[in-house]
């Protein structure tokens, strides 16, 4: 019986740009950039860092002159996360990427904090941590979250404010550019992967509003209403184009469902897999004027490695020309089932050792994350999956077979049918008629999505198989899948996967 569903991207030679700025002690924490009234800005919120950071790869190079991208190279600040690095793993094949949020709001107005619910205090640490690894072959993307709250042990090392000398010591992973900066947590990053980290990317979020609503917003696709009042989220089911602060609202909330940071981060995989099919379909890439106005706006937030420049973005940018929502992955490390107690930081969640030593290596070999899956024929979205649903299917005509007919189509779509319809009584039935528990009603709406034009009709008592009794208006069947795909081995999900059909 189905459990009741109820109501309830090998790393290029760094060239140096010309430097604008006075050189930054790595680690410093004076080297974060002033606001316009002198203050430090404070670190960003969870939710926009991701999107944001990947939106750089996306959109800071592509592929349109060398002019255009210089202009471009030579608004990012600087600063230098590899300095006097010893010891490191060795390179492997592709291109890595450290992707790092801090929580800054100082630009967005009083207005829109109200509005999309930015007040808080900032923490003073990294709130999202992204490795990106794009493949030898500029055919691939692979996305891995790396949890704030990750067991981790900083190496030894110097305060880059204070001088002073600190011995090894745990923390949570999200500490450690709270101590020493971006040379502290490039350090720890490769120490628990054995990832050689090519290029690193700090962002900033006050521009991404402005950002989305440059390209003219972003289609996403819920089969729930979401609504979060925590963030102010509130978006019926079906498909919506979110301009830059739905967007925000969306990619923050972590207040829906008891999945919390897990449904976040799933729902964010969803942006970014939309935001790539919207900047590679609308012709932002190829348009000087369009790209140089979306892309300016966003690198006026970036803090990036020495190497990061002109010639890395232009090679990027050949790549992301030919990219599709298929050519990107995204994954989470796999974790423990159950979280770790440390005295003095409270509780962490703590890597997989077997699993998480997998996924490295395979970024390390250049591997893919994902498996392949076969391109599958376009669906709408549903609640439940269609693997999840019983169906026992009737004969509601006179016409031979055509039970067979709706038992056979359902059960290409997913349906768990029972191979063994039955004859619906005497007379003729017009309308397709799906009968069921009331218990079962999100089961019950998600078989009716895939049936259109038939009646729904709950029937105390009835348990968890769905009736189907085929009316002579019996057409076709509407091909339907999860709003959740099946994930492969490490959680893994491709960008088509995730976007709206």
């Amino acid at each position: 019986m189905p459990t009741p569903h109820r109501s309830p991207r090998p790393p290029h030679p760094r060239t140096a740009p010309p430097q604008r700025l006075p050189a930054r002690r790595p680690g410093a924490k004076t080297a974060r950039p002033a606001g316009r009234n002198g203050k430090r800005k404070p670190p960003p919120r969870w939710g926009m860092r991701i999107v944001t950071g990947l939106s750089v790869l996306v959109l800071g190079a592509g592929g349109i002159g060398h002019a255009v991208v210089s202009g471009l190279e030579t608004g990012i600040d600087r600063v230098d996360p590899f300095k006097d690095m010893k010891n490191r793993p060795a390179g492997g094949h592709g291109m890595n990427f450290l992707l790092v949020g801090t929580d800054s709001r100082d630009k967005i107005t009083p207005a829109d904090r109200k509005k999309y619910k930015l007040g808080g205090a900032p923490c003073h640490c990294t709130d999202t941590l992204m490795l990106v690894h794009v493949s030898a072959d500029k055919q691939r993307a692979s996305v891995v979250s790396l949890p704030r709250d990750s067991y981790a042990e900083l190496p030894e090392h110097t305060d880059g404010t204070t001088g002073k000398q600190h011995a090894a010591h745990p923390v949570k992973l999200n500490a450690a550019y709270a101590e020493g900066g971006p040379h502290l947590t490039v350090r720890t990053v490769e120490q628990m992967t054995g990832v050689k980290i090519d290029h690193y990317l700090e962002v900033d979020f006050t521009s991404f509003m402005k950002t989305v609503d440059t390209l003219g917003g972003v289609e996403i696709c819920t089969a729930k209403p979401l609504k979060d009042t925590y963030t102010g989220l509130d978006l019926t089911a079906g498909t919506h184009k979110l301009d830059g602060g739905q967007a925000l609202q969306y990619v923050r909330s972590r207040h829906l469902d008891g999945a919390a940071d897990l449904g976040r981060m799933q729902r964010q995989q969803r942006f970014m897999a939309a935001l790539i099919k919207q900047t590679t379909s609308s012709g932002v890439l190829m348009n000087p004027v369009k790209f140089q106005e979306v892309a300016s706006s966003m690198l006026r937030s970036v803090r990036a490695d020495k190497g990061f420049g002109t010639e890395q973005m232009l090679e990027l940018g050949k790549a992301m020309r030919g990219f599709t929502p298929s050519s990107s992955e995204f994954a989470s490390v796999p974790l423990e089932e159950e979280g770790v107690q440390v005295k003095g930081i409270g509780s962490t969640v703590k890597w997989d050792a077997e699993k998480s030593g997998k996924m490295f290596r395979a970024l390390r070999e250049d591997r893919p994350l994902a498996p392949h899956v076969t391109k599958q024929p376009r669906a709408t979205l549903v609640d439940v999956a269609p693997e999840q649903i019983r169906v026992q299917v009737y004969n509601g005509t006179s016409k031979d077979g055509l039970g067979q007919d709706v038992d056979e189509a359902l059960r290409s779509t997913g349906f768990r049918t029972t191979r063994a319809p039955l004859g619906g009584g005497a007379g003729e039935l017009e309308r397709t008629l799906v009968s069921y528990d009331p218990r079962w009603d999100r089961s019950a709406k998600s078989l009716a999505t895939a049936l259109p034009g038939c009646e729904l009709r709950a029937v105390k008592g009835q348990g968890g198989t769905m009736k189907v009794t085929a009316g002579s208006d019996f057409t076709k069947v509407q091909r339907v899948k999860a709003e959740d795909p099946q994930r492969g081995e490490f959680g893994t999900v491709t960008g088509d996967q995730v976007v709206c059909p």
